[in-house]
């Protein structure tokens, strides 16, 4: 990938209380890169009746919108068309998190380092004060914060734009679509980087967006701890 063009694209449903931090923190790792490689953000809307919009035109950020309800299609939408406007590389992530400083940096030197098609990357979380300590000694005995892990995250997912589109894309399912892409890569051949270079902070926040996404896992460890 002589030419890296980098299109991050970040679905957002009703998501007013942390866009703009996520936002900002996409800026943030753009400013990082190298002038010959280029990125820019997208946010694609999925029936917002809060004042998201707002916040994302505030920001000047580059928007579509539409009414799915479905992550998976809300995903596949937005990163075609970022494909569509010369993205090379798609960064994901979700609109209640807060990716690094590094996160484009490492996605980039993992490229470099190593040709890849996908890079799966690990996520902090923000907050562990309204949960039980059996959750999060839970969740870390779970977590295997290594390179070579085999965590899967929508919130922090890249991958090839040619790789993406010969598999089909993310199904449209509401929830694992994450799980279901790297599949059809593991499927099909092609190369995956398990790395916890590339981190993103994710919300701790147990109502869920998608009835079995990672709020509701966190939901679920809490509810076996009480």
């Amino acid at each position: 990938m002589a030419d890296i063009k980098i299109g991050i694209v970040i679905p957002a449903h009703n998501e007013a209380m942390t866009i703009s931090d996520c936002l900002a923190s996409v800026q943030t790792a753009i400013e990082q890169l190298p002038s010959n490689i280029s990125a820019y953000p997208l946010v694609v809307l999925d029936d917002c009746t809060d004042d998201t919009l707002a916040l994302v035109e505030n920001a000047g950020v580059d928007y579509i919108e539409c009414d799915y309800h479905c992550v998976g299609k809300v995903r596949d939408l937005g990163i075609r068309h970022a494909i569509k406007k010369g993205a090379t590389w798609i960064a994901c992530t979700d609109a209640d998190s807060i990716v690094t400083p590094d996160w484009l940096m490492e996605q980039v030197t993992h490229i470099k380092q190593q040709p890849t098609d996908m890079i799966c990357g690990v996520v902090d979380v923000d907050n562990w004060a309204h949960l039980t300590s059996q959750t999060r000694e839970a969740y870390i005995a779970h977590y295997q914060d290594m390179m070579g892990h085999r965590h899967i995250h929508g919130a922090n997912l890249s991958f090839r734009d040619e790789a993406y589109l010969a598999v089909g894309g993310f199904a449209p399912l509401p929830c694992h679509e994450d799980v279901d892409l790297v599949k059809k890569f593991e499927n099909q051949g092609y190369a995956i980087t398990w790395s916890n270079h590339v981190r993103v902070i994710t919300s701790s926040r147990l109502e869920a967006r998608a009835n079995e996404g990672f709020a509701a896992f966190l939901a679920n460890l809490e509810k076996s701890n009480l």
